[in-house]
């Protein structure tokens, strides 16, 4: 079934609103974390009122690319926060007003930002780990393959911290906008993408003589900016541990998109693991057990060895 950006991005809120903060948890909202044109950039932080671990999750919240504070519900991090780990849900600035290229650069700044009060929130800052669904995870695949070292001579502290991670877990992730479905199977123009999803990859640039925001047409310009967001293209042998969950059934975001890309780590001798749910389709209908494996996976890559 074909769905909205909408209807997707609220899929993924999963189950009912929160009614406030429930016990033994404090949810601080709205923590800016850098800014862009103006506007805010958010993210709430969940963190464990006892029994703390010390480790630090960050929780990308994005369905579509279209992002809001109300997808960072209990179901989702309340998991975790009861292993001890303290969570960042990150919201970024969405499309259609934003492309996935500046979204990427959003989450980036949100793990700098965690990289450099880490203190402040009591976690260690080389043991974070990040997870998400969907855009959601394609995210987290872009910090676990992609994140970086700070710049050491940026005027912004935050920009010289390591927006790196130490382990992923993510659902059903966009990978590979060069082989869609398939080998060479391209989506690098906008209409090549459903329509709810088009804006996302409406590229553009300021053009200095008429100061307009222009649509870039050129082909090879557009592979570029497809492959440069594609999480696959970014695979080196110091990539985190990576765990994935995909349906067999998916077809918003096909299967092969995980195993070639979980291939792809195999051959650079990075550990991971993919489960496939058979007759899944683009949806969360084991949330919670899944869940538990995604902290399962976090305690053993994150948690320091005895």
């Amino acid at each position: 079934m074909r769905r909205t950006a909408l209807a997707l991005a609220l899929s993924l809120v999963w189950l009912a609103p929160s009614r406030g903060d429930e016990p033994g948890f404090d949810h601080v909202r709205d923590v800016v974390y850098g800014r862009k044109y103006g506007a805010a950039l958010t993210m709430d932080v969940i963190r464990p009122k006892t029994g703390g671990n010390g480790l630090g999750l960050l929780f990308m919240a994005s369905g579509g690319f279209v992002s809001s504070p109300g997808m960072i519900q209990p179901p989702i991090f309340k998991p975790f926060v009861d292993r001890g780990y303290t969570v960042f849900g990150v919201v970024h600035a969405c499309q259609p007003r934003f492309q996935v290229d500046e979204i990427v650069a959003d989450v980036n700044r949100a793990s700098r930002f965690v990289h450099a009060h880490a203190k402040e929130y009591g976690v260690d800052p080389d043991r974070l780990g990040v997870y998400g669904g969907s855009a959601g995870g394609h995210l987290s695949l872009m910090l676990g393959t992609a994140g970086g070292p700070g710049d050491p001579s940026a005027a912004d502290p935050i920009d010289r911290e390591s927006s790196r991670v130490k382990a992923v877990a993510c659902f059903f992730p966009p990978t590979d906008l060069l082989n869609w479905g398939g080998p060479g199977l391209e989506r690098i123009h906008k209409t090549d993408h459903l329509p709810p999803f088009r804006a996302a990859f409406d590229y553009r640039e300021l053009d200095p003589a008429t100061m307009l925001w222009e649509p870039i047409t050129d082909e090879a310009r557009l592979r570029e900016k497809a492959r440069a967001v594609s999480p696959i293209t970014h695979v080196s042998p110091d990539d985190p541990p990576t765990f994935i969950i995909h349906g067999d059934a998916d077809e918003l975001v096909p299967l092969q998109q995980s195993q070639t890309f979980a291939a792809k780590l195999d051959a650079a001798g990075v550990e991971n693991s993919l489960i496939v749910r058979p007759g899944m389709g683009h949806g969360l209908p084991t949330l919670e057990p899944d869940l538990k494996l995604f902290a399962d996976w976090f305690d053993h890559h994150l948690k320091p060895s005895k």
